[in-house]
């Protein structure tokens, strides 16, 4: 081995015909990984990830496999043809694990390109829900030499009992795409079966791959796990990629703004925007927007059908595969997508991006910017189209922060006690375990590191004999101890495990077919059952007729109609992330200082000297406090720029402390800059002036009564079941209805409530809601920052330009569309009528201009 020549020779050689140039942190991931290091790979979407790991697993195992058994030494790599006449690669030997089934299939296709040059020998499969029953008896026969594959089949590979044996030769595993897997319940199944894979071979390398992250280091850690994080090497590609990220302005942006206000004429700038351009991806942040907005665009181009597309996650397979071949090849002028379109499929012929409305968060700004440009060397752009004037501010705050590189940290889960329980069933499937060896290996995962005896024991005792609530029966009893090791013995139980793993991503959703056969997709089972016969919704680009309910099925027909209702799914409403409300107060405080320079500043200038001229701008070193008195009561406007779900809590938890003293009754509104407290009595505000309003003392204990924290916690409770296994979904071709699973784990949530109180999947579902859905340390940060701010408490003669889209998110949820216009159309005149009577408030550092026109 030492005579090998340097290790990336024929690499560069096989770029250098294609035209390609190697980079330097492409260099150093290949011979890191030659010298069996481990490590997370953090670069720019599109500047060639792919290739630097993958290379580098091609040349780890064949110089592993030149060298036999011995260690290589320090700057080996292979002579000549080495590579090419290495082994047959009969055994598994590289794994590559994705979040998304597309993407998988994408990243076969790629890793099959060099293997004509570099290992003929080698095979590429892959493997998914979506593969095959025929090619899965083929890989059970033979695994192929590289398997492409996403963390449920990974575990539902594991629970074989000659696992051991299929993974025997694993010399490598990467991690693509780990900013998605990092922060939720998949990445901790990862994380478990990683942990494994090393167990078997100690030797093992494992990489990350991600574009996108503001914690290195934590995510380094968590992949590699406690015990090989400090050896492990981050390497970042540090490409001059060109970025940019402009806007869509709007020609009258108003003086006054609410969500969606812009909609209607932002319409014709996005037609000619994708007109000039060959391919553009039109992203929203939900599924309903995106089925809105393809019904824009196809009523204002009619003879764009065919050209233009839709994909979302809840479409139908076969119409995905579509519109993903129809990006490839260029053919489509223009496709609405969701997060579904989001990650590293490489689709070359896309020229634009728009992102509609806020992307809420600057990592995903710059993930769905990639998809433009996703080749090293091209410019990535995208264009953010406001649906509000608020969004030209947050534009300029997405743009600094993304060009100072300001993203958001993710963090994993802590010690999820419903995926320990599942995996200790999967590992009892698979030749089973020593409770002893069992416990040091969890700790060997990042998110379990600190797991107690104590916690392991319940959750070994809960897939024993099922708590202190199920003793009596047998289908908990899914484990058995049996010569001193866990098994799993009955076949019913192994079966019912196995269909259950992949119940981590899986919704409480219902197919929709035609009347004639075939099928759309899929809508969440609460939109379906609010319909009635003949009631038309808006589903795939397609205004359909609901027709009946049957077997799981909502079976519709074409609608004669024109327009119908656009299904509303679950998580609809994503929080702005701090890093990107942080940067939208500092373009707030700018403003107020007069600096007026980005072209949306002067867009959103008549709304913004609107604001100064009523009350206040908020700023990074003062909280905003706007009172109000109407016909409706007494109205409060809180601005901490802490993002919708923090608001939520800190609106529940105020209203709460302020009832104490005198009884009052409070209606809460909350978006993503601010919250609305509307009492029918004044409020008394000492609290407030005091600061005493934002204590943290009792925190916790006030967020959980001034909240119905026990529906919060049952409702969380219906997923946590799902993933311990406590709740089928039924067997293939006969599901459970979701009316059925939710019925299910209300009983079992219930009974442990009641019989059973010390059970710790409760306190996960508590936790959870703490932390996910209230997000409590969010919260106890916002009132420990809010407590130190400068108060500018403002009596307003009229509704502010911050204060009214608070005011209609609460008039959505009471009164119709025409009744709400009705209702806008008199404040905003009754606004303006106070605006004329004001001064003009002059430009700092410029003389006063002319009023702009009204809104």
């Amino acid at each position: 081995m030492d005579e090998l020549s340097p290790p990336d020779a024929a690499f560069e050689a096989w770029f250098q015909a294609r035209g390609w140039n190697v980079f330097e942190f492409q260099r150093r991931v290949w011979a890191a990984m030659v010298q069996g290091h481990s490590g997370l790979l953090h670069a720019t979407t599109g500047s060639g990830k792919t290739y630097a790991v993958w290379l580098g697993a091609l040349q780890r195992v064949q110089l592993v496999e030149l060298a036999g058994t011995r260690p290589l030494p320090e700057g080996a790599g292979w002579a000549g043809g080495a590579l090419r006449k290495a082994g047959s690669a009969q055994a598994l030997q590289v794994l590559w694990l994705t979040p998304m089934r597309a993407l998988a299939a994408d990243t076969a296709r790629a890793l099959q390109q060099p293997l004509a040059d570099l290992a003929p020998h080698w095979r590429v499969g892959l493997r998914t829900g979506d593969t095959p029953a025929a090619e899965r008896a083929r890989q059970d026969r033979s695994l192929p030499t590289a398997l492409v594959t996403t963390p449920e089949s990974l575990t539902l590979l594991l629970t074989r009992e000659r696992a051991r044996d299929d993974f025997a030769a694993l010399q490598v595993v990467i991690v693509d795409e780990w900013h998605e897997l990092i922060g939720n319940k998949r990445g901790v199944q990862l994380q478990l079966a990683l942990t494994r894979l090393r167990l078997w071979n100690p030797r093992l390398i494992v990489w990350g791959l991600s574009a996108t992250l503001g914690n290195l280091d934590e995510a380094l850690r968590a992949l590699l796990g406690p015990r090989h994080a400090a050896d492990g090497q981050l390497v970042q590609g540090r490409l001059d990629k060109p970025l940019q990220v402009d806007t869509l302005l709007p020609h009258e942006p108003g003086r006054f703004s609410w969500g969606g206000h812009l909609g209607a004429q932002m319409l014709q700038p996005v037609v000619e925007e994708i007109e000039r351009s060959s391919t553009t991806l039109v992203f929203t942040n939900v599924r309903s927007q995106a089925e809105t907005w393809y019904q824009l665009l196809l009523n204002a181009r009619p003879e764009w059908a065919g050209s233009i597309a839709l994909h979302h996650g809840s479409l139908d397979k076969a119409v995905r595969e579509w519109v993903e071949a129809g990006l490839k090849s260029g053919s489509l002028k223009a496709v609405v997508a969701t997060s579904s379109l989001d990650l590293g499929v490489d689709f070359l012929p896309v020229e634009r991006v728009l992102q509609i409305g806020s992307a809420k968060g600057v990592a995903r700004l710059l993930q769905r910017a990639g998809r433009s440009g996703h080749q090293p060397g091209r410019a990535s752009r995208v264009t953010l189209v406001p649906t509000n004037t608020l969004e030209l501010v947050e534009a300029v705050a997405a743009r600094r922060a993304a060009l100072a590189g300001r993203v958001e940290a993710r963090e994993a889960p802590d010690a999820p006690l419903d995926v320990l329980v599942q995996h200790l069933v999967s590992m009892a499937l698979a030749g089973g375990f020593e409770a002893d060896a069992m416990y040091r290996e969890l700790r060997g995962a990042w998110s379990y590191r600190a797991l107690s005896r104590e916690a392991f024991q319940w959750a070994l005792d809960f897939v024993v004999h099922g708590g202190d609530s199920l003793q009596a029966y047998p289908e908990y009893h899914r484990v058995v101890l049996h010569d001193g090791r866990y098994r799993v013995t009955s076949c019913s139980i192994a079966l019912r495990h196995r269909l259950q793993v992949g119940t981590i991503v899986a919704d409480a959703s219902m197919q929709v077919k035609w009347l004639s056969g075939g099928t759309l997709g899929t809508v969440e089972e609460s939109f379906i059952a609010r319909l009635k016969m003949g009631d038309c919704f808006v589903f795939g680009g397609r205004v359909l007729e609901y027709v009946r309910t049957q077997d799981m099925a909502a079976y519709v027909r074409k609608a004669r109609k024109s327009r119908g209702i656009v299904p509303a799914w679950s998580g609809g409403r994503m929080p702005l992330s701090s890093e990107l409300a942080d940067a939208t107060l500092q373009v707030l405080a700018g403003c107020a200082q007069g600096d007026w320079l980005d072209p949306e500043l002067q867009s959103a200038e008549a709304m913004l000297q609107a604001q100064l001229r009523l009350s206040k701008l908020p700023t990074p070193s003062t909280l905003l406090v706007e009172r109000f008195r109407s016909r409706e009561g007494h109205h409060l406007f809180f601005y901490p720029f802490a993002g919708r779900l923090v608001h939520l809590g800190l609106a529940s938890l105020l209203a709460w402390r302020f009832s104490r003293g005198a009884p009052n009754s409070f209606s809460l509104s909350v978006n993503d800059y601010g919250f609305e407290l509307l009492a029918a009595e004044p409020p008394a505000l000492d609290g407030l002036h005091s600061r005493a309003l934002f204590d943290e003392a009792d925190l916790l204990a006030d967020v959980l009564a001034s909240l119905n924290s026990g529906e919060l916690a049952q409702r969380r409770f219906r997923e946590i079941a799902r993933v311990a296994g406590l709740v089928f979904s039924g067997y293939p071709g006969a599901p459970k209805s979701t009316r059925q699973l939710q019925a299910s784990s209300s009983l079992f949530f219930e009974v442990f409530r009641k019989y059973d109180p010390g059970n710790r999947l409760l306190g996960q579902a508590e936790a959870e809601v703490l932390s996910q859905e209230l997000q409590v340390g969010r919260l106890r940060a916002a009132l420990k920052r809010m407590r130190k701010l400068r108060l500018d408490f403002v009596e307003l003669a009229a509704p502010s330009p911050f204060s009214l889209p608070l005011m209609v998110e609460r008039f959505r949820e009471q009164l119709t569309t025409e009744k709400l216009a009705d209702r806008l159309e008199r404040i905003l005149r009754d606004a303006q009528l106070v605006l004329d009577a004001l001064p003009e408030r002059p430009r700092r550092g410029s003389p006063a201009r002319t009023r702009p026109p009204r809104s």
